[in-house]
């Protein structure tokens, strides 16, 4: 999935890049809240871990336009302040959940695992399709019961398909979300990557659709 982590805090920052990106996401970053918004606006995130406290301009100013903009992605807010106040205010501008600091990054992980679920049809941090299961808490992906050696940008394609099973990608959305916006987006890599999953998923797992893009299905196995 791809994240945008808004923090000011450099240490705390790189902190939570490492922790999400081991987690198997994708993962933008921005240190003031002008720039968090117009990422925001202008990219697509499953998911943004945003500090109220930034420079330029604060975390419910960027969010409340987002909102506003009919941005829906899920928010988990971060704040070092203890008022329950600028909590609720943070939940009234459209926040999904929040967290204060100083927090243990495992329950961060679990709240951000919480919120892409919701936002999609899994109920729980392991997924199906046919014989395939992933353990988005664990970032380990099977076959048969037998567990798949993975790549990272493999292991974020997949992950993507698993959400969005049934559902046509195409090859730039597939490349936005396994490559962070500093890195070279080359959409044609994404053959690559698709040929080596087919090659480790049952056979007919991923589908062409001619101009369009791919899409994961349930294919028969003897799962």
């Amino acid at each position: 999935m791809r994240i945008l982590v808004v923090e000011d805090e450099p240490t705390l920052r790189a902190q939570l890049v490492q922790a999400i990106a081991a987690a198997g996401h994708t993962v933008e970053q921005a240190a003031d809240g002008r720039e968090a918004q117009y990422l925001g606006e202008v990219e697509d995130f499953d998911a943004v871990v945003l500090d109220l406290g930034l420079p330029v301009l604060d975390g419910l100013s960027a969010l409340r336009h987002w909102r506003a903009a009919g941005r829906g992605m899920p928010v988990l807010i971060l704040t070092a302040r203890s008022s329950w106040q600028e909590k609720v205010q943070g939940m009234d501008a459209g926040a999904d959940d929040y967290l204060a600091k100083p927090f243990h990054m495992e329950e961060l992980l679990a709240r951000l695992r919480a919120l892409l679920r919701r936002g999609s049809e899994h109920a729980s941090s392991v997924w199906h399709c046919g014989a395939i299961v992933l353990d988005t808490r664990s970032a380990r992906a099977l076959v048969d019961g037998q567990p798949l050696v993975l790549t990272s940008h493999e292991f974020k394609l997949l992950q993507l398909l698993m959400q969005r099973k049934g559902e046509v990608l195409s090859r730039t959305e597939l490349s936005e979300h396994i490559y962070s916006e500093g890195s070279d987006r080359d959409s044609n890599t994404i053959e690559v990557f698709i040929a080596r999953l087919r090659k480790k998923l049952p056979e007919g797992s991923i589908e062409t659709v001619r101009g369009l893009g791919y899409r994961l299905v349930q294919a028969d196995s003897g799962a």
